[in-house]
């Protein structure tokens, strides 16, 4: 996070909200798996791998969707490099905006295909070299640099390496409970909030790559 300025940095946050959003709704469609959360995706399929192997098979399809939706992503911001931000969230946009269609009209797998293949594309928004530098749908590594922080903090010497990981995780948390908020009324109605925000998100990458990096 710190190797960005404070635009990028916004808009790194903004997409983990989005992951977030996208999440919860998943989750509450699919019954308690995850469109951009694999690790819970791997416990549970392990888990019922051992149980019932039978549903490990949905756990297991939505992270063969995401990590194809993480492939592609990275090989269009290959090709469109130095633009590849708007491509991709437009992509995502395009994505999350069909399942909330789907999803409306009584699709509700497509729609986790869907969302876990955008999720998996979104992850490639903040990459150089083909190496993801900002994590937006998985907070583990962010939490502990958070920790590290702490840890740095109180013992009288700051790592500025890891300012602003706390506010992803919080950016993802926020999200979530927004998704799990709007579920509460209709998940077709999050679905929907994801599309809109994804559409947001994409104006302003649009603004952010007009920019020069710093």
């Amino acid at each position: 996070m710190h190797r960005y300025d404070p635009a990028r940095q916004r808009l790194a946050l903004g997409l983990a909200g989005l992951a977030g959003l996208v999440d919860a709704t998943g989750f509450v469609v699919a019954g308690g798996y995850f469109t951009s959360f694999m690790s819970g995706n791997t416990t549970r399929m392990g888990v019922e791998l051992v149980k019932q192997p039978a549903l490990a098979l949905a756990p297991l399809g939505l992270i063969a969707c995401f990590l194809a939706g993480v492939i592609i992503g990275a090989l269009t911001g290959r090709r469109f490099a130095g633009r590849h931000k708007r491509v991709l969230l437009a992509a995502v946009a395009a994505m999350l905006g069909t399942g909330a269609g789907l999803l409306a009209a009584g699709f509700a797998i497509p729609f986790l295909v869907l969302s876990a293949l955008a999720m998996g594309l979104a992850n490639n928004v903040f990459a150089r070299a083909g190496e993801v530098t900002v994590g937006v749908t998985y907070m583990t590594g962010a939490l502990v640099r958070f920790g590290q922080g702490i840890a740095a903090r109180l013992a009288g010497q700051p790592i500025p390496a890891t300012r602003g990981y706390g506010l992803l995780w919080s950016a993802l948390a926020l999200g979530a409970a927004s998704g799990g908020a709007l579920c509460l009324i209709a998940p077709q109605i999050a679905a929907g909030a994801g599309f809109a925000f994804a559409l947001l998100l994409w104006g302003f990458a649009l603004r952010v790559e007009k920019a020069p990096a710093p």
